[in-house]
C-alpha cells in the first residue's frame, strides 16, 4: 500500500505548476533560432553544470542505476565511474570538444560540413535522430511504470499520465527552447538534489550499511563488488561501457549542445570537471536504492525479481512505496519528475536541432528568416512529442533499460566519435571513410536489436544475442566503425581521389 497523500500531490502539484509557469514566461527571451537551440552562445559555468546535471538524470536514470545496483551489486555503478573518469579527461585535455566549440556549430554534424562534405553531414544528422529517437522512447512508459509503482496508481492510468506529462514539457520547450530549459533545469536540479539526499539518508538510516553489502555478498557473491569476476559482467562489461562512455561524453547531443551552448571553450571544458563527479552519483545513488530494495524486500520477491528481466526495474521503486513516509513521498515524486522533464525538454530540443539544423539543411540553406526557422524548430519539437508518445506506448521492454539505451545509442555514438575524433585529428580522413564508418556503426546495433527481437522465435539462429552477447557486440561495433574509416579513407587516397571536393555551400 502506498503512502502517496493529499499532502503528497499538493507538492508535487505546487511544484508542477511553479515550473511550467518558469518555462513558458522564458518565451520572451526567444526571438531567434540560436536562442532557441542554444541560448545565444551565453551560458555560464554554474547554469551549465545545473542544466547538464539536471538534463542527464531522469526517471529512467533512476530506474536502470538502480535496477543495476539491484541485479549486479556496487559492480553495476561501473558506467557511472567510466563516465566520470571521461568527463575529467575531455575537461582537462578539450580531447575533441576545445575544436568542436571552437568552430562556432550548433550541433555534431555541422562540425563534419568541411571536413567531410554536406552529404556526410547529412548522413550523421540521420544516423543520430535515429538512434537518440529509439533511445529516449522509452522514457515516458519508464517513468509511467515508476509513478505508478510507487504511488500505487491504477496501471489503467499509465498512457494518460505519460500524455499530460509530455503536453507540460512540450508546451515550455517549443516556446522558449533552449532558454526555457536552463531556467527550468536550474529548478529541476535543486528539487531533484533535495530528493536524492534525502532518501539516501533515510536509506542509510533505516536499512543500514551493513545489511546492504550482506545482501550483495548473499545474491552476488564477491562479484557484486568487481564486475570483472560477475557471472553476467566480465571485461567485456567494462570496456564496452567504458568505451561508450568516452563516445557519448564528446558526441552525445545533450552533453555536447551545453558545450556549444557555453560562452566559450573554457567555459564548457569546466561545465565537464564540474559535472564529472555527479555521473558517479548518477548511477551510485540509484544504484544504492536498488541495493537496498535487495536487503529490505520478502526474500521471496527478491528472487522472483532477479529472474525476470522484465519486472526487475520495479524492484527500486515496489521498496520506496512502503518505504517512504507522507511528505516526503511527495518530495521525492517532485523529484523524479523535475528529472523526467528535463531529460525530456533537453533530448526533444537536441533531436530537433540536427534535424532542422543537419537533415533539413539542404532546404533552408540558412536563408530562412528567423521568424520561419522558429516556426519550423517548434514544429519539429511537436513532433518527436507525437513520436515520443506513440513509440513509448507500444515498444516492450525486455531486458534490463540500461542494455536497451547502450545498443541503440551506440547506432550513432559508434561512427559519430570516430568521425569527430577523425575530423578533428586525422588530416587524410576523408567523406569515404566517414561514410563506411556511418553505415557500419549503425548496421550492426540496429542487426543486433533486430535479433534481439527475432530471439522469441526457435528457429531463428542466437548467434549474436546468445554466443556473442550484447558488450562483445558493442566492441566489436566501435571496432568495426574506427576500422572502415580507415579502410574508406585510405582506399580513396591509394585510387588517386584524394583531390575530390567534398565541402558544399549547403
Amino acid at each position: 500500500m502506498s503512502n502517496f497523500s493529499i499532502l503528497d500531490g499538493s507538492i508535487v502539484g505546487i511544484y508542477l505548476i511553479g515550473c511550467m509557469v518558469a518555462g513558458i514566461m522564458a518565451r520572451r527571451y526567444v526571438s531567434r533560432v540560436d536562442q532557441f537551440l542554444v541560448a545565444g552562445r551565453e551560458m555560464n559555468l554554474y547554469l551549465g553544470i545545473a542544466s547538464l546535471a539536471a538534463t542527464e538524470f531522469g526517471i529512467a536514470t533512476c530506474m536502470y542505476s538502480a535496477e543495476l545496483g539491484f541485479k549486479y551489486g556496487f559492480s553495476g555503478a561501473t558506467p557511472g565511474v567510466m563516465m566520470c573518469l571521461s568527463m575529467l579527461f575531455v575537461g582537462y585535455t578539450g580531447f575533441c570538444i576545445k575544436p568542436l566549440r571552437d568552430a562556432g556549430v550548433i550541433t555534431v554534424p555541422e562540425f563534419f560540413q568541411t571536413q567531410f562534405g554536406s552529404k556526410v553531414r547529412w548522413m550523421s544528422g540521420l544516423v543520430i535522430v535515429l538512434g537518440g529517437l529509439l533511445n529516449m522512447g522509452v522514457f515516458l512508459r519508464v517513468g509511467g511504470e515508476f509513478l505508478i509503482a510507487v504511488c500505487g496508481f491504477n496501471p489503467d492510468h499509465l498512457e494518460i499520465m505519460m500524455t499530460v506529462l509530455l503536453l507540460g514539457v512540450a508546451a515550455y520547450t517549443i516556446l522558449g527552447g533552449m532558454v526555457s530549459i536552463l531556467i527550468t533545469d536550474y529548478l529541476q536540479f535543486i528539487v531533484m538534489s533535495i530528493g536524492l539526499i534525502a532518501v539516501t539518508i533515510l536509506v542509510f538510516c533505516n536499512v543500514g550499511w551493513n545489511n546492504m553489502v550482506s545482501a550483495i555478498e548473499t545474491r552476488h557473491g564477491p562479484g557484486g563488488f568487481n564486475p570483472f569476476i560477475h557471472d553476467e559482467l566480465g571485461w567485456q562489461y567494462v570496456v564496452f561501457y567504458g568505451t561508450l562512455a568516452t563516445s557519448g561524453v564528446i558526441t552525445w547531443q545533450t552533453i555536447v549542445q551545453r558545450v556549444l551552448a557555453a560562452k566559450d571553450s573554457k567555459t564548457g571544458q569546466a561545465i565537464y570537471r564540474g559535472t564529472s563527479f555527479f555521473f558517479v552519483c548518477r548511477y551510485l545513488i540509484p544504484g544504492l536504492w536498488g541495493i537496498a530494495a535487495l536487503a529490505a524486500l520478502d526474500s521471496e520477491l527478491v528472487s522472483q525479481l532477479l529472474v525476470d528481466p522484465t519486472n526487475a526495474r520495479l524492484a527500486m521503486p515496489t521498496f520506496l512505496r512502503d518505504f517512504l513516509p507522507v511528505g516526503m513521498m511527495g518530495i521525492v515524486i517532485a523529484a523524479m519528475l523535475a528529472a523526467d522533464m528535463s531529460s525530456d525538454s533537453a533530448y526533444m530540443l537536441s533531436w530537433g536541432s540536427v534535424i532542422y539544423n543537419d537533415i533539413l539543411a539542404p532546404f533552408h540553406k540558412n536563408k530562412w528568416s528567423q521568424k520561419r526557422g522558429l516556426l519550423w524548430n517548434r514544429m519539429i519539437v511537436a513532433s518527436i512529442g507525437v513520436f515520443l508518445l506513440l513509440y513509448g506506448l507500444w515498444y516492450p521492454l525486455k531486458d534490463n533499460i540500461m542494455d536497451y539505451l547502450a545498443i541503440t545509442g551506440s547506432i550513432y555514438l559508434s561512427s559519430m566519435s570516430v568521425l569527430l575524433i577523425a575530423g578533428c585529428y586525422w588530416r587524410r580522413s576523408n567523406n569515404w571513410g566517414a561514410a563506411a564508418a556511418i553505415c557500419v556503426g549503425a548496421i550492426m546495433p540496429v542487426s543486433y536489436l533486430v535479433a534481439d527481437v527475432l530471439t522469441q522465435f526457435e528457429t531463428v539462429n542466437q548467434f549474436a544475442t546468445r554466443d556473442i552477447g550484447l558488450y562483445l557486440w558493442g566492441i566489436l561495433t566501435y571496432i568495426a566503425a574506427a576500422a572502415a574509416m580507415v579502410i574508406g579513407s585510405l582506399l580513396k587516397i591509394s585510387l588517386g581521389f584524394e583531390n575530390e571536393s567534398e565541402a558544399s555551400d549547403v
